[in-house]
C-alpha cells in the first residue's frame, strides 16, 4: 500500500499560509479521531520569526465571503479586526482618456440570466455610461454607499461584495483562528535545509528551533522566494513581462484628513504616464501606491507623480511628509505549481500587478482546490498534481489576459500606453477575442461555466472603454418583443436604484454599527469539517 496523504506541512506564514491552512483544517477537520494504529490527520505551519507579514494584496473578490464563512470566522469579527471595509467593484479614472471614468462593478447587470442587455444599450442608450443603464452599483460606489444595511445578516447582501482589509492583521486573525478553533500546529522557525526521500519527494524540513519537520504533502508559501518549488525543485519561472510591462510599485499608508471623512466602497484605480495608481479605503485609512514600468519612468517620476494624485485628494492628510515603500517584481508564475508532494500557493507561485485584486483569490482558489483534492495517498498525488497544474495554468493566462484587456482599449497617447496597444504584445487568445467581440457581445452563449472572470465582468471593461460590437446584420423575428423587454430591463434598473440608494447607509455608518453591535442575526458559522 503507498503512504496515506496524513501530514500536511505549509512553510511560511502571511495571508497565504494561514488561509490555506484554514481552508485545509475546515475541510478535512484535523481533530477527527484517527483510525486505529494510524496517526492523526495533521495541518502544520512554520513560520520564520525573522520575516515580516507581508499580505499579497488589500482587495478581495466577493469570493472571500464564502471562503470566511465556510472556516468558521463571522464578519463582524472580521471586520472588527482586519481593518476592514466593503468593496463593490473598481472605479476606474483617465484610463480611456483623461476625464473618463467608468464602473466594474461587482453585481452583474440587471436581468442577466434572461437576456444580454449590451446591444440594446449600445443602439439606443451609448449616450450613457453602460454600468449606469444596467446595474444600481455604478451609482452606489460614486455616493459612498455600503452594499448592504445593518438589518442584513453576515455575509449576506443587497448589492454583491468583496472586501478591503489590512493584510497584516488579516493573517494575524486567520493565524488565531487556525491555532485555537482549527487545531493547526504552529511552529516559529527558519527553515536551514530540505531533506528528500530515495524517490525524489520532499520527507522532511530541516529548522534552526524545531528540529527535523516530515511530511507527506508539503504546501510552498515562502512568498517570492519559492524556498521549496523554486529554490528546492528548480522549477522555472514563466515571465509575463512581454505582456504586462508593469514591475514597480511605490506603496504608501494614508490617513484621512478628517476621522469621519467618507470611506470609497469601491477600489479608486487612476491612470497615470506610465502605470495607474490604486487607492484603497479602509476604516482608519487609505492604501495608495502607483504601479510602473520602469522601462518607461524613473522611480523619481514615479514618486512625483504619486505625490501629486495624493496632495489633489481632498478627503486625505497631507502625504508630503510620508515616505513611501519600493517594491520591485516580475511579472509571471512558475511553469508548474504541484511538483511531486509539494505545491506553491501565494507569490511562491507567481506575482502580476494589483490590478482587478487576483492575488488574494488565486491563494482562494489554490487552497480551495488542494482541499477539495487532497489526494488520499502517494499514487493519487500525482493525479491530483496534474488536474491542479492544468487548471491553474489556465487561471493564470485567463488573468493576464483580463488584466491585459484594461489597457488595449485605451486612447491614451503616452509611450507606455502605445506599447501597451501593440498587436505584438497581445496574447492571441485575446487577439482572437477582440475581434470576436466586435460581431458577438460577451455573454453566456460564449463563455464556458468554469470562466475565472464571468462575462459580465468583460463587458463593463469593454464598453466602459468605448468598445464597438456591431449590430447583427438581420434582426430576429421577435425583436420588438426583445426591443420592450430590453427597455424594461432598463427602467426597472433605474427604479431600484433610487429605491436602493435612499436604502443603503454610508460605508462608514455600516462599518461602524458593525463593528460596535454585529450585523442582524449574526452568529459565529461553524466550518464545516469531513471525516477522512
Amino acid at each position: 500500500m503507498t503512504k496515506r496523504t496524513r501530514r500536511i506541512v505549509i512553510v511560511g506564514g502571511g495571508t497565504a499560509g494561514w488561509l490555506s491552512a484554514a481552508v485545509i483544517a475546515a475541510e478535512h477537520g484535523v481533530d477527527v479521531a484517527p483510525e486505529a494504529g494510524l496517526p492523526r490527520f495533521s495541518v502544520t505551519l512554520v513560520e520564520s520569526p525573522d520575516v515580516p507579514t507581508i499580505g499579497v494584496g488589500e482587495g478581495t473578490w466577493p469570493s472571500m465571503r464564502s471562503t470566511l464563512q465556510k472556516i468558521g470566522i463571522s464578519e463582524s469579527d472580521f471586520i472588527a479586526q482586519c481593518n476592514v471595509s466593503l468593496k463593490q467593484g473598481t472605479l476606474f479614472r483617465n484610463w480611456y482618456r483623461n476625464g473618463e471614468n467608468y464602473v466594474h462593478p461587482f453585481t452583474v447587470p440587471h436581468g442577466y440570466n434572461l437576456m444580454n442587455l449590451a446591444p440594446y444599450w449600445q443602439v439606443h442608450h451609448a449616450d450613457r455610461r453602460f454600468a449606469d443603464v444596467v446595474s444600481p452599483q455604478a451609482s452606489v460606489v460614486e455616493q459612498y454607499l455600503a452594499p448592504k444595511q445593518s438589518s442584513t445578516p453576515d455575509y449576506a447582501f443587497v448589492l454583491n461584495y468583496g472586501y478591503h482589509l489590512d493584510a497584516g492583521r488579516f493573517a494575524d486573525l486567520l493565524k488565531s483562528h487556525c491555532v485555537k478553533n482549527l487545531g493547526v500546529q504552529h511552529t516559529s522557525a527558519n527553515v536551514t535545509s530540505v531533506e528528500a526521500d530515495n524517490g525524489g519527494d520532499i520527507a522532511a524540513i530541516v529548522t534552526d528551533s524545531a528540529g527535523r519537520i516530515e511530511g507527506d504533502l508539503f504546501i510552498d508559501c515562502s512568498g517570492s522566494r519559492s524556498l521549496l518549488l523554486a529554490e528546492h525543485y528548480g522549477v522555472p519561472f514563466v515571465s509575463a513581462s512581454d505582456v504586462l510591462f508593469n514591475d514597480s510599485a511605490l506603496a504608501m499608508q494614508v490617513p484621512y484628513r478628517e476621522p469621519e471623512s467618507p470611506i470609497n466602497s469601491c477600489t479608486l484605480s487612476t491612470a497615470q504616464a506610465a502605470g495607474w495608481i490604486w487607492d484603497i479605503g479602509l476604516s482608519s485609512r487609505r492604501g495608495a501606491g502607483y504601479v510602473y514600468s520602469s522601462a518607461h519612468q524613473s522611480e523619481d517620476e514615479a514618486a512625483t507623480l504619486l505625490y501629486r494624485y495624493l496632495e489633489a485628494e481632498p478627503e486625505l492628510a497631507a502625504a508630503t511628509d510620508l515616505q513611501y515603500r519600493k517594491l520591485s517584481f516580475k511579472p509571471g508564475h512558475r511553469a508548474e505549481f504541484w511538483h511531486r508532494n509539494c505545491v506553491a500557493v501565494g507569490m511562491a507561485s507567481g506575482f502580476i500587478e494589483p490590478l482587478e485584486a487576483s492575488a488574494l483569490a488565486l491563494v482562494e482558489l489554490s487552497a480551495k482546490m488542494i482541499a477539495e483534492q487532497l489526494p488520499h495517498d502517494r499514487a493519487a498525488m500525482e493525479i491530483s498534481a496534474r488536474r491542479f497544474n492544468k487548471k491553474m495554468l489556465k487561471r493564470w493566462d485567463r488573468i493576464i489576459e483580463f488584466l491585459k484587456l484594461h489597457y488595449v482599449l485605451s486612447e491614451r497617447q503616452e509611450d507606455y500606453w502605445q506599447d501597451n496597444r501593440a498587436v505584438s504584445s497581445l496574447p492571441e487568445s485575446l487577439a482572437e477575442a477582440l475581434e470576436f467581440w466586435r460581431y458577438q457581445s460577451p455573454w453566456h452563449n460564449n463563455f464556458e461555466p468554469d470562466d475565472l472572470f464571468p462575462s459580465a465582468s468583460y463587458q463593463y471593461i469593454l464598453y466602459g472603454m468605448h468598445f464597438e460590437t456591431m449590430p447583427r446584420l438581420t434582426r430576429p423575428r421577435n425583436h420588438a418583443e426583445l426591443d420592450v423587454r430590453a427597455e424594461q430591463l432598463i427602467r426597472e434598473n433605474a427604479e431600484r436604484v433610487q429605491k436602493i440608494e435612499s436604502a443603503l447607509p454610508t460605508n462608514r455608518e455600516l462599518l461602524g454599527k458593525a463593528v460596535n453591535f454585529g450585523f442582524s442575526g449574526s452568529q459565529v458559522p461553524q466550518p464545516i469539517r469531513n471525516t477522512r
